[in-house]
């Protein structure tokens, strides 16, 4: 014959420990931060490449963009307020300042000159003509 005890802790059990946690722990607020991650879409024809970037909740003029070569580089930084009132009483505010970059490189270079840029409904759209490959010159030894 086997016998099993089981010991009883009437103020440890789970709901006894539940109610103390949610009694003696602090007031806390959930803050939904916005993914800080800029993706894109990079398509290529014979003649340029047009990228599509997702940016949302960023101006325009937040944004920026480097092209170096067949490197490009995009920066944009973004700022949110957000403040929560009661009757006319502050209760809470909240800030996010941030800033995001995404770097690549392309198999091509980039005609910086007849590169465009435009940004709407959160997308940013590139289109990057590619850099006119002139022939690799021989020089002749004299």
């Amino acid at each position: 014959m086997r016998t099993s005890l089981t010991r009883l802790e009437p103020l440890f059990t789970e709901p006894f420990e539940d109610f103390f946690k949610r009694v003696l722990r602090p007031v806390r607020w959930e803050v939904e931060v916005p993914e800080m991650e800029i993706k894109v879409d990079v398509h290529e024809d014979d003649a340029a490449y047009t990228v599509k970037a997702e940016i949302p909740g960023v101006r325009k003029e937040d944004i920026g963009v480097e092209i170096d070569g067949n490197v490009v580089t995009l920066r944009a930084e973004t700022k949110q307020e957000k403040d929560v009132k009661e009757k006319g009483r502050l209760i809470r505010s909240e800030r996010y300042y941030g800033a995001m970059s995404r770097t690549f490189s392309l198999d091509h270079a980039i005609d910086e000159a007849k590169a465009e840029a435009k940004y709407a409904d959160g997308i940013l759209t590139l289109t990057l003509p590619k850099k006119v490959q002139t022939p690799v010159k021989k020089l002749t030894i004299q």
